[in-house]
Order: C-alpha cells, then structure tokens, then sequence
C-alpha cells in the first residue's frame, strides 16, 4: 500500500500524464526509451523555470550576458574538451538475459562474481561505452562528415568567450550564460525524467581573475543555494555534497553537487564547478588561437582566465519542483473515509497556470462575465478558463495543476462587481472588487511565501 500523502514516483508519473506535464515520446508506437515530450502545462512549467533562471543569471546581474550556440559544432571541439577520449561509461551486458548495466552502479559482489543482478547469468567484461550521439553532416556518410550531437552545452561557451569580450567589452570577472538541449546515450535512462537522453541544460560559465578562483567559487555556491530558497523549496530537502578526489572529473580543480531528497533517495540536482583554466588552455592548443584576456585594469596583463560552472538540468528541476511540490492533504471527512485533496505547491513565480476564472453557472450570464474577467487577467497572468462541473471538483483539478489562485464568477459579482478569490495552499476564500483584482494577485505573489 503506498503511503498517504508521500510522494512516489509513481503517483508523480501518474499526475505528470494525467494534468499534462510530461507524455511519454511516441507512446502511440510504445514509446521512446529516453525522451519524453512536454504537455500543455509542462511546456508550461519548463519556460517557467527557464525564465526564473534567466532573470536570475542575466537580468539581475550587469556583467553577465547570455548567448545561445548551436547544438552542432565543429568535432575538433569535442577532441578539445576530452570528450572524445574521457566521455565514458564502464558497461557490462547479461549474456543470459541481455540485460545492460553501468558497471559502476550494480553491487561490487554481482562485478565481481560476474553474476547479472537480475537473473544471475554471466556478465561480459566491463568496457568502455562513449555517451556522445554521432552522427553525418552532408550526404556522405563517415570520415570527414562525422559529427556529435553536443553532450553539453559548455563548450559552446567557451569557444565563444573571445567573441563576446570583443562584442560587448565585458571585463573581468563576468559570465555567460546559455540554456540550451544536449544529447547523452545514457546506457540505462530510468527514475522517468530525472536521466534521459535528452534534456536541457541550464549553465553559466564564470570567467575570473587566476588567484581569484576559490573566492568566486565559495561565493557562486551561496549564489545557487539561495536560489532555491527563493523558488520556495522544502531546504530540509537539499544538501551539498563534494567530491571526493577519485570522482573529480577531469577538468575540475573542485566541485560540489547540489543534492535533492527525490522520491529515490539522494541525487544530484546541480553542479557547481572549479573548472581551472582547462578548457581554454585545450581550445587554445587545438585551434591555435591566443584565449589569454588582456586585462586593461591591470596594466594590461595577459592570462587565461580561471572557470566557475554552475551548472543545472532544466528537466531535472522540473522533476524536482514536481516531488517538492506535491501533497496529499486531508479536507474532510466523508462517512468512515477520509477525503484527500492532491495538490501541488508551486511558487507562483513558475506555476504553469496562475490564475484560473471559474462560472459558478454557466447560465444566466455568468460565463460571459468570468470570460470578461479573465480577458482582462490575461495580459498580466497566465489563466484558464474552467465551467465544467461542480465548482468543488474544479478547485480540485486546479490544485493538482499547482494553480495559485482560482477566481469564481458568481450571482453577487453581477450584484457588486466583486468576486472570490480563492488561495491553493490554505483553500482560505475572501471577496474582491473586479477592479481590484489584478493588483491583489500581484501582492499575493509578491508576498508568498510557502507554509506547507
């Protein structure tokens, strides 16, 4: 029996297919192993969470810009960066059942025994397995045409870093940012969005001063740990973890992963990374370009600047904000059962719906009215419209789509010209003039702060 009010996968999957956030890719064939398509309120939620990033990495900082570079890129880039030759996982397949795992997340007994941990049989010999799609560019295929799809989106930046000194004068310490998709062929893709073949990610790159580099790095990990503080999720479900010397990659000079409590335990959610002065100093090397910054504050100095990546999965935070969000919160009493309402908490701020404008009848000139209220909502908020049903069962459907705040149409609206607004998390209702209304919801969401 699962438990009432904890959030399982399960019930998350369950509710992503049944509101519309996230479909199954090519269901109607039986499915695409890896890739998920993004309903109506997940496409939603995803540009949200973009936009929030966005306004936090760009809008609210002078010296960091964005750009979005392309997914193809010349294959040199990925010589450069090690991906051709480090971009690797160990893989061992059941030569009994066919079964395919990462060598190094089945238990060391099974490795070493060389027992499949799923039926027993024999393991092949662990062997490298490259993560980078490759694929054609022109109408021959291999040899000089071979090309990746990008594995990340971080090179993009870096061999872009001359062209945005030049194009925008920026100085030293400064940052660009980039949200864009990349392209894993993850041996195992599980735990429904959370690892998949395709996904995007959200990152800056934080170009600084060499010496400089353990400062900025301390100072961008109390940065992104406020950040989630002001997306409004539960902290208590949040930690930093670092890694240890054997698990560094091979740019890094230090790194530390922010961990989310997901339904399957602790997992990594965003990195923060002291990437040193590696990927410049190989982009340098192999295209022969001179990367070195002339720092014109410093009697104009030449270096290659120091690296720090933040460094997060757009779809991942999805998951997460889902997880965070969801409840189970009993309402009522209904014979000898108790009666639960789903709901999920979302700061307003990347609710996929803010607003949604509810007839109490769809009679009597009611749904007229509310289709005029919400005309007037939609300029300001993302709304919905909904007059199907019992006005109980569409609070409902509007909790388990996260919706913050519900307007209800009523007899005494046609009256007074006020309405009810009704709030998500405390289900509390209170009148409001029509007139009024907007600016109320803005100081509602200005204010909000989550209680549950």
């Amino acid at each position: 029996m699962i438990e009432q009010g904890k959030a399982t996968m399960e019930k998350i999957t369950s509710l992503a297919k049944r509101r519309g956030f996230v479909f199954q890719s090519s269901e109607i064939y039986g499915g695409q192993n890896g890739a998920w398509d993004y309903g109506p309120l997940g496409v939603e939620l995803k540009n949200r969470i973009a936009q929030n990033w966005w306004k936090e990495m760009t809008q609210l900082h002078d010296e960091i810009v964005g750009i979005d570079a392309a997914i193809l890129m010349h294959p040199r880039v990925w010589e450069a960066s090690g991906h051709v030759e480090n971009f690797t996982d160990p893989l061992v397949d059941c030569k009994k059942c066919n079964a395919r795992f990462r060598a190094d997340q089945i238990p060391t007994e099974n490795l070493n025994e060389k027992k499949c941990p799923d039926c027993g049989g024999e393991l092949t010999d662990t062997r490298k397995f490259n993560l980078m799609f490759k694929t054609n560019i022109g109408p021959i295929e291999g040899g000089d045409n071979a090309i990746y799809l990008r594995p990340e989106t971080a090179q993009g930046i870096y061999v872009n870093y001359k062209n945005v000194i030049q194009s925008n004068r920026v100085k030293i310490p400064f940052g660009i940012a980039q949200i864009g998709k990349a392209f894993r062929n993850e041996i195992v893709t599980k735990n429904f969005i959370f690892r998949t073949c395709e996904f995007e990610q959200m990152e800056m790159q934080y170009f600084v001063k060499p010496g400089a580099d353990v400062e900025w790095f301390n100072e961008w990990r109390k940065r992104r740990w406020a950040y989630y503080e002001r997306l409004g999720v539960k902290m208590e479900s949040l930690r930093w973890r670092q890694h240890g010397p054997d698990e560094l990659a091979h740019y890094a000079k230090d790194a530390y992963d922010v961990e989310y409590l997901f339904p399957m335990g602790w997992k990594e959610l965003e990195g923060v990374h002291n990437r040193g002065q590696y990927d410049l100093m190989r982009h340098t090397q192999f295209s022969g370009k001179d990367l070195q910054y002339i720092d014109q504050d410093d009697g104009n100095k030449k270096y290659v600047p120091f690296i720090i990546e933040t460094s997060a999965g757009l779809t991942r935070t999805l998951l997460m904000l889902l997880c965070d969000a969801y409840d189970e919160e009993k309402v009522a009493e209904k014979g000898d059962a108790d009666d639960y309402r789903t709901v999920l908490r979302f700061h307003p701020n990347i609710a996929p719906i803010t607003v949604a404008v509810l007839p109490l009848q769809k009679k009597d000139g009611l749904a007229e009215l509310a289709q005029n209220i919400r005309a007037e909502l939609m300029n300001d908020f993302t709304t919905d419209y909904d007059q199907g049903g019992a006005i109980g069962r569409r609070y409902r459907r509007q909790d388990e789509a996260g919706t913050p705040f519900c307007v209800t149409v009523d007899y005494q609206t046609k009256e007074d010209g006020t309405v009810t607004l009704r709030f998500r998390d405390s289900m509390k209702q209170i009148r409001v003039p029509r007139s009024e209304l907007a600016e109320r919801i803005r100081r509602e969401i200005k204010a909000y702060k989550r209680t549950v």
